[in-house]
């Protein structure tokens, strides 16, 4: 049998908006509010959320409503045959649960995947590889990549010119277009790619003419070589992370981009406290701010990239370099790192009640009225009082036996 004891009693009251305010206030935190009044299917009997009184109003009549535990699900919510706890299936979002009880989404694949919106299965194209769906059929997903002639980078750009393929222009993700930018050059090496022929060492002026490095025998300079400028091969130039900074050619590429004086190019000089380093693309910068640590990711010899770490935080770098944590502790958890030790976090929803990693967080507190938003936050089990979103449910308590205005005991 239902209690009707009610969370929060009042009578009807004729005050101004102080009190107006306070009957606002008056439901609890950890209890989500149920009433009569617009539900999802105009059904009268269907609980949904209360708006508080309107605080703008003048002095005048205010009933504040008495709130009791409930069993009925909120607008979206049911509880399914496979369900452990009262109302714990979200119809709207729930991919396994979507719209109906066991309407699985279909399944994720290397180019799309379905999330529940609304209580639909809707198709999502993934970024990583670019996909994109382009005919709105949903049976065959994202069918289409962004290197298509009849879809170049977007659903409908057509590259009408078979002398302009669409073709990946740089490197950047997204850099799509029917041929290549400016005086890019157009090469098969082995597959589609523009490169900048008037620089380029391995395509100088055309596809595959490689220059010699060493000049046919030209005078050789402190770490230069002989490459490509406008298009032509025998051109002197500085290797990778030198520089020529006092013009002066019988000395060669004296200045080490690696520097703290010259870090990355002529004059950029570190601060105090900093190192000049790669970072993860292979860019000359001055590390780190202070705080945090260089911690190498991949090295040739003595040179190596990386990137910044802050030792105390970094899951990747708990305590010190290469150091990581795991990325999950146990089911429903992740792992962090916290003053430098790895500790387990529980996701959204979720909670460790019993202290064990071995088991993860164990607790679904969104659904579980013994532990509803917290560890040991317990619903009204006599009620059958459901937990939703971490928070007791409640509803108008029943009036009948009472007068308009008697106040609920």
């Amino acid at each position: 049998m239902r209690s009707t004891k009610p969370h929060r009693v009042f009578g009807r009251l004729l005050l101004g908006i102080v009190v107006l305010t306070a009957g606002a206030a008056s439901c609890s935190r950890g209890e989500r509010v149920l009433g009569d009044s617009l539900s999802a299917d105009g059904d009268d009997d269907t609980p949904t959320f209360v708006a508080p009184p309107d605080a703008e109003a003048p002095e005048a009549a205010v009933e504040l409503t008495a709130y009791c535990p409930s069993n009925k699900c909120p607008a979206g919510r049911t509880t399914c045959p496979s369900s452990p706890f009262l109302c714990d299936v979200d119809l709207l979002t729930d991919r396994n649960n979507c719209g109906a009880c066991g309407a699985v989404c279909p399944s994720e694949t290397s180019r799309e995947y379905y999330e529940c919106v609304e209580g639909r299965c809707m198709l999502q194209c993934k970024s990583q590889p670019v996909s994109l769906d382009c005919d709105g059929v949903p049976d065959n997903g994202c069918e289409t990549t962004p290197t298509n002639n009849e879809h170049c980078g977007a659903c409908g750009n057509k590259c009408a010119d078979q002398a302009k393929p669409c073709v990946q222009r740089s490197p950047i993700v997204g850099d799509v277009g029917c041929g290549c930018k400016g005086d890019d050059l157009l090469c098969t090496t082995p597959t589609l790619r523009c490169v900048k022929a008037r620089s380029d060492d391995s395509n100088c002026g055309a596809c595959g003419r490689v220059c010699d490095p060493n000049g046919d025998g030209g005078v050789q300079y402190a770490n230069t070589y002989y490459g490509c400028f406008d298009g032509q091969c025998g051109a002197l130039k500085c290797r990778p992370n030198f520089g020529n900074c006092d013009g002066d050619k019988l000395n060669g590429c004296e200045a080490d981009f690696l520097s703290a004086e010259h870090c990355g190019g002529c004059g950029n000089a570190c601060g105090a406290g900093q190192e000049c380093r790669l970072d993860l693309s292979g860019t000359p910068q001055c590390m780190c701010p202070a705080g945090k640590t260089f911690c190498a990711t991949q090295c040739v010899g003595n040179v190596c990239k990386g990137e910044c770490a802050d030792l105390a935080t970094d899951r990747k770098n708990c305590g010190a370099c290469g150091i990581p944590c795991r990325s999950s502790v146990g089911p429903n958890s992740v792992g962090i790192c916290s003053y430098g030790m790895c500790n387990l976090e529980c996701i959204k929803g979720w909670a460790d009640c019993n202290g064990n990693e071995a088991d993860g967080c164990e607790v679904n507190a969104n659904s579980d009225p013994a532990n509803c938003g917290a560890c040991g936050r317990v619903c009204d089990a006599i009620a059958g009082q459901a937990c939703v979103g971490g928070e007791c449910v409640v509803e108008p308590c029943a009036t009948e036996g009472r007068d308009a205005g008697e106040v609920a005991r």
